[in-house]
């Protein structure tokens, strides 16, 4: 059985995000208990509960191991992590920024597709990370490997490239991003002798090839970014929509509630939520449309089993 913690359950910049001063952001800030603070978002997952292996190294993560007794040291050891591994879903800053925490000669292993190496290669400052301890590997795309006893598979998902990695022609205002499924952005497929949980916290589009993957699955983390494709426009909050950005809206046509209608998922998760999503509010009425429509809302610090 698997055992996922999730670390941290926001979008870029967390909720509340330090420099909004948005309504959402405002009641977190006071301590509303309808508006519990999200860092950036990861997970973590075992099967023992003593080899763990984290999705993406968000830049919060010093504090989410901090705030998770499984990934402390173990006592009786001068230096120890139960962190095996670190599994990438893209080369996104909120991904790769947190494997810096992770600098002090602890051996474990980096995954990721090749566009997300190819990011830890362009940057000196992950050097940090001396590869003779801390190897990278490539993950075999589409098909299932072993590691620490997860059967993991990583498939590519519709996304985009890194904002830092955009062309400089590329126009905030356009109405979509160049989408590609050539590993920029993936999902992956975790089992342990039961059921399959997905986790997705970035895509763009569901695709037929997508919804074949995931029907019938267990539970899927799924990217919850915006409640609607226009919010970051509306809310003052930036000039892009969620498509703009490479994330498919919660609502609306082709959004996640319309895409998994009839797909079968018994549980359905949102994760990577910005701190302008109204649906990180427990008592607002966009979280009780997702409840109506079977969806939750993922907070940092759920456990999850499979």
């Amino acid at each position: 059985m698997l055992r996922v913690i999730v670390l941290g359950a926001g979008a870029g910049g967390g909720f509340p995000q330090w420099n909004s001063a948005g309504p959402g952001c405002l009641r977190a800030r006071a301590g509303d208990v309808a508006a519990l603070p999200r860092t950036q978002a990861s997970i973590a997952v075992s099967v023992d509960g003593e080899r763990w292996v984290l999705v993406n190294a968000s830049p919060d993560l010093r504090a989410q191991i901090a705030d998770t007794p499984a990934l402390h040291p173990r006592q009786g050891q001068l230096r120890h992590s139960p962190i095996c591994a670190v599994v990438l879903t893209g080369g996104e800053v909120d991904t790769v920024i947190g494997l810096l925490h992770l600098r002090e000669r602890h051996a474990f292993e980096i995954w990721g597709a090749p566009p997300a190496l190819s990011v830890l290669e362009a940057n000196p400052i992950f050097r940090a990370l001396n590869p003779e301890i801390v190897p990278r590997r490539t993950l075999p795309l589409s098909r299932e490997f072993d590691l620490m006893g997860i059967r993991i598979t990583p498939y590519p998902v519709p996304g985009k490239v890194p904002l830092y990695a955009e062309e400089a022609s590329l126009a905030d205002d356009a109405a979509v991003a160049p989408v590609t499924e050539d590993g920029e952005a993936l999902g992956l497929a975790l089992s342990a002798g039961g059921g399959t949980l997905h986790v997705i916290p970035g895509c763009a589009m569901m695709t037929p090839a997508l919804r074949q993957r995931l029907s019938g699955a267990e539970c899927v983390l799924f990217d919850g970014t915006l409640f609607t494709d226009d919010e970051m426009i509306r809310t003052g909050a930036g000039p892009k929509t969620g498509r703009r950005m490479g994330h498919m809206p919660m609502t609306g046509p082709g959004g996640a509630l319309e895409a998994f209608d009839g797909l079968g998922v018994r549980r359905r998760i949102f994760l990577h939520i910005n701190n302008t999503n109204p649906a990180l509010l427990a008592d607002s009425p966009e979280r009780a449309q997702l409840a109506a429509a079977g969806w939750e809302v993922a907070e940092d610090g759920m456990e999850i089993f499979v």
